[in-house]
């Protein structure tokens, strides 16, 4: 899982902190003893984190201190902090798998479920992820939000403007059934006392859910279409109202996060800087799994003017190849080096794993993702595949600023020794 061991030994313990990079990374401490639990972490500086644990104690320190205990090291270093807390998650899944989730403190992402199974289908709220492939009526969730408040209240207010039902419990509908104070305010179409056919009911669920995958799209473009009669009739009041009708709409609207889509159909390729020079490290989510890292050069590439302010471009002097100023007529033509469109695809390929996986691992790997997306401090960038088309110009562009502001950010910092 680590790409490095090294053996240590208190009496050459110099030799074995001189291995170990000042870089982020991940580590493994093994004890002389089999038996014993192996110590993981993270760090920002391996070869710092390292030192405090298996250096000398000081006099009279409290500081947990394993230099007698030790007989060997494992580590990785890692180019960013996302990359990190991935790497992080494998080796305790494998080192720890009954009790990995408390040591990572894994928080399960929100969700909006459209639970089709059921005879009157509703959206809910929940934490919990089912079977992503579960046929046309199996259920569809949406997500990942920043947190349970932020997705009661999106569903709440998208609810709004339709006449979905609310309730919780098992419909058996009835004439006789009051109904609730949603179909007295004609906010529901009522099947609890057949207020609407079947059919009727199972429509209105689905323009729910077409207003979330779309983004609001769907209702827009209805309201509009309305708008743009009336304004055709002359009916400039109603127009007004309709227009009115559409900026609310609009509002709920950005109320979800560009993130916020289906999420087996939630396709994305994150771009982080990587420990390897002149490379960006790629990462995939796909069928609900965090997939690479992929090492991506930059060598050829148009980089970001970090003097401009802007995402401008100029162009990096580096080649694939040399080219010489003069070559003999008779030698053959170097071949053409691949372009960074042609090798962006290649990697995305890489990334796109046919692997099956358990809902337990796409609900962890979904966690990790929404962990890193809604950090203050983020940094990489993340594009998703719209409708099977990857935006490989944006991507490439993204590729340019995560290397830049990364080799930008490695200057201002000082030098670790």
């Amino acid at each position: 899982m680590l790409k490095h061991a090294i053996p240590f030994e208190p009496a050459n313990d110099e030799d074995a902190f001189a291995q170990i990079p000042s870089a982020k990374g991940v580590f493994l401490l093994r004890g002389k003893d089999a038996s014993a639990e192996p110590y993981v972490s993270k760090s920002a500086d391996m070869r710092r984190r390292v030192k405090r644990l298996l250096a000398p104690p000081e006099s009279q320190g409290k500081r947990l201190n394993l230099r007698e205990l030790c007989s060997s090291i494992e580590f990785t270093a890692t180019g960013s902090d996302f990359e990190n807390t991935l790497l992080l998650y494998r080796v305790l899944r494998a080192v720890f798998p009954n009790n990995y989730e408390r040591r990572l403190r894994l928080a399960m992402s929100p969700l909006v479920r459209f639970h089709w199974e059921n005879p009157y289908p509703r959206a809910y709220v929940t934490k919990k992820l089912g079977k992503l492939e579960a046929g046309e009526r199996g259920s569809t969730y949406y997500g990942p939000f920043r947190s349970r408040a932020t997705a009661d209240k999106y569903l709440n207010d998208v609810l709004d403007l339709f006449k979905s039902r609310r309730c919780t419990f098992e419909l058996q509908p009835h004439p006789a059934f009051p109904g609730c104070i949603y179909s007295e305010m004609k906010m529901c179409l009522a099947p609890c006392f057949k207020g609407c056919t079947d059919e009727e009911y199972f429509a209105e669920t689905r323009r729910v859910e077409a207003f979330i995958a779309s983004r609001g799209e769907s209702l827009i473009g209805e309201i509009a279409a309305e708008r743009e009669a009336a304004s055709a009739e002359l009916e400039f009041e109603k127009a007004a109202t309709l227009h009115a009708k559409v900026e609310k709409i609009k509002a709920v609207a950005h109320e979800a996060d560009e993130i916020v889509r289906r999420i087996d159909q939630l396709d994305a390729v994150i771009v982080q800087p990587a420990i390897e020079d002149e490379h960006v490290a790629l990462f995939g989510f796909h069928r609900g799994v965090v997939t690479g890292p992929v090492e991506f050069s930059i060598l050829g590439m148009a980089l970001a003017n970090p003097g401009s302010g802007q995402s401008s471009l100029h162009i990096q002097p580096m080649m694939f190849e040399p080219v010489p100023l003069e070559s003999p007529s008779s030698a053959a033509p170097l071949p053409a080096a691949p372009k960074p469109e042609s090798r962006m695809r290649e990697a995305i390929d890489m990334l796109q794993s046919g692997d099956k996986h358990t809902v337990t691992e796409q609900m962890e790997n979904l966690a990790l993702l929404k962990r890193w997306y809604y950090r203050g401090s983020r940094a990489g960038e993340i594009f998703y595949c719209e409708n099977g088309e990857w935006p490989w110009r944006r991507i490439l562009n993204g590729v340019s600023r995560v290397y830049v502001a990364s080799h930008k950010n490695a200057e201002a910092k000082p030098k670790l020794t």
